[in-house]
């Protein structure tokens, strides 16, 4: 019965992995072959090079997701968390290298995360838009409202944002099973008809056809990489779902069907040249054509969901992690965590894929955009894998090149060939991340100078506790609690207090909130109190990186150990909110202090942040020069 249970328990989350972790992979044969061949302009569809542009698909779905990603990478667990922000803060933990150099690593790290943002504008576009353009087949009457109907779906699926996924969210898993399993019976109907395409799973058609065409091959890598993107989502979200059920999913559902439907494709064009015009539709019984239409524009949909979730999620992790500004972040639902919608990164995606779709006009156009983003990410993974490798498993250095090396010069590939997309369009993830890797650098670098300018500038704590006395401030009746960044020394608000007002409460509360570098921090180890003496009490929070802060909730367990009454209408919160300025000397180049001190100035509240009612804060702060 429990093994019923168990087994019951693991098809549900499989199905729902399927409607969140392979949503963007999912919906590659809507452009992929068509756009690899395009890539090759003019090049002959031949059995030959049909079978060897298939070939070079099939290994790379084979090589970079089936062994790069499921049998290695999603070993790589942060207490069961993946991702590039999750896979940086365990190789900082682990890697026993000098403090110094660590910002090579955390360098590689932002890269990759940045470039996540540039994938997350191109990916809803050029999945909308391939999907509806599948009207054009059908009849020419829709070609003046294809782009309007996919602005128009993209402004929805934005609009319902603030509502959360919950809902929908349901029916994702089983949608999704249906277009897969839809795409894979499509193909092997055409399969059927030509069975010869099967050969490609041969690895002889590929290396024949790299020899044979060594530079139109070359090319073609650009749009082969295009069936491989959304590999790095199957590592980003394996805290969600857990190891098991995404390898499940790809290998029980996702890749048969993946590779069966591009070898219907490939079929389709060795019986009819002319298919090249849009293989995958023309792939699709006629008299199955519009519910297609609808169901692949439903998987588009479910592709950019997937992608925008994660995208806020990045976002909150590098805003624990203190590598971004706070941003509001507002939870859609009450049992789920991971379900969260950030207003402002909401509308600048929204805005950014309007644009794009607007300049762009065709998927085809997007997809010379397209590609560059995921291969720099997916070459930021192999590195800060491989650094893992060599220090927490301690491989020695031959075993781990005979591992890594052939990955990193796929990557590499990978890389120059879709670099040459520059020009028609891939500076646009290129602006997006670049962009993106400078606010992260500048708000890390700007909060260090901060730090330590707040350090040098005040009182250490243990000293201002032995020398206040009662003649030098007036005590007040109640509690003050301090939220600092800074433990060791007086908080700002704290002299602020001392100065403008001469009062000190009766029972004064320094808490700083530390971000650990895990996922959760369970509620035992949450809270560590100190007694400097009657008067004062410095506590430290702590929290995962995907922990959700509640500083009154902790702050009423801390009481309770220290054998405190607990009202929180007696306590006031006193938050430094200090005005940081610029001056001319050592620090950071002036556009970055202006932008550091523009983001500083833009945050959303602490209170907020941390859920502390707004009627209980008390704001004091004064000028900061960095």
């Amino acid at each position: 019965m429990q093994n019923m249970t168990q087994k019951t328990r693991l098809s549900a989350i499989t199905l729902a992995a399927l409607g969140v972790v392979f949503g963007d992979i999912g919906t590659s044969p809507l452009y992929a072959l068509k756009e690899s061949f395009h890539a090759a302009h003019g090049l002959g569809i031949t059995p030959a090079n049909v079978l060897g542009i298939l070939s070079i698909i099939f290994w790379c779905l084979m090589l970079i997701i089936s062994i790069k990603y499921v049998a290695i990478v999603m070993r790589v667990d942060n207490n069961g968390e993946g991702g590039i922000m999750a896979l940086l803060a365990l190789n900082l933990r682990k890697a026993k290298i000098a403090e110094n150099k660590k910002i090579y690593l955390i360098a590689i790290g932002f890269v990759g995360a940045s470039l996540f943002f540039g994938d997350g504008i191109i990916t809803p576009a050029v999945s909308v838009l391939s999907a509806i353009e599948g009207l054009s087949i059908a009849t020419n009457v829709f070609d003046p409202y294809i782009l309007p109907i996919a602005i128009t779906i993209v402004i929805t699926l934005f609009c319902v944002q603030k509502h959360g996924t919950a809902f929908v969210g349901k029916f994702f898993g089983p949608l999704t099973l249906l277009w897969f399993l839809t795409i894979g019976v499509f193909g092997i109907i055409s399969v059927v008809k030509t069975p010869l395409v099967l050969g490609m799973i041969n690895p002889y058609w590929a290396i024949h056809f790299i020899f044979t065409h060594p530079t139109m091959s070359f090319f073609i890598m650009g749009a082969v990489v295009l069936t491989v993107t959304g590999g790095e989502a199957l590592y980003a979200d394996m805290g969600h779902f857990g190891p098991k059920p995404i390898r499940l999913a790809w290998f029980g559902v996702v890749l048969p069907c993946l590779i069966l439907n591009y070898a219907g494709q490939g079929a389709l064009l060795l019986r009819d040249a002319n298919a090249i015009e849009n293989p995958f539709f023309l792939l699709v019984p006629s008299w199955a054509l519009y519910p297609t239409i609808v169901l692949a524009a439903i998987a588009a949909v479910i592709a950019s969901q997937a992608v925008i979730s994660g995208v806020f999620s990045l976002a909150r992790q590098a805003i624990q992690l203190g590598y971004l500004p706070r941003l509001s972040i507002k939870h859609t639902s009450e049992s789920e965590e991971g379900q969260i919608y950030v207003p402002f990164l909401n509308w600048l995606l929204l805005a950014a894929i309007i644009v794009l779709i607007m300049i762009f006009k065709t998927s085809s156009n997007l997809a010379s955009a397209y590609g560059l983003a995921v291969t720099l990410t997916m070459l930021c993974d192999t590195l800060l894998i491989g650094v893992f490798i060599y220090y927490a498993w301690k491989w020695n250095t031959f075993k781990l090149l005979l591992v890594i090396t052939p990955f990193l010069l796929l990557d590499i590939i990978l890389v120059a060939a879709t670099s040459l997309k520059i020009l028609s369009g891939g500076w646009v993830p290129l602006l997006i991340g670049g962009m993106a890797f400078g606010i992260l650098m500048t708000w890390k670098r700007g909060r260090e100078l901060m730090f330590a300018k707040l350090q040098h500038d005040t009182l250490p704590i243990d000293l201002f506790v032995k020398s206040v006395g009662s003649d030098a401030v007036h005590w007040v009746q109640g509690d003050a609690v301090f939220l600092t960044g800074t433990p060791n020394v007086v908080p700002h608000a704290m002299l602020h207090n001392i100065k403008h007002n001469k009062v000190l409460h009766e029972r004064n509360i320094l808490i700083t909130v530390m971000v650990q570098d895990v996922p959760y921090v369970t509620q035992e180890e949450r809270i560590q109190v100190e007694t400097l003496n009657e008067r004062f009490y410095r506590m430290q929070l702590f929290y995962g990186f995907k922990d959700e802060p509640n500083v009154p909730r902790d702050l009423k367990q801390a009481y309770e150990q220290l054998g405190f009454g607990y009202d929180l209408m007696h306590i006031s919160f006193f938050i430094s909110r200090d005005r940081v300025v610029h001056k001319v000397g050592d620090g950071m180049s002036p556009w970055r202090e202006r932008l550091f001190i523009s983001m500083q100035r833009n945050t959303s509240p602490v209170s907020d942040f941390y859920q502390i009612p707004t009627n209980r804060v008390v704001e004091l702060g004064g000028q900061i020069e960095i």
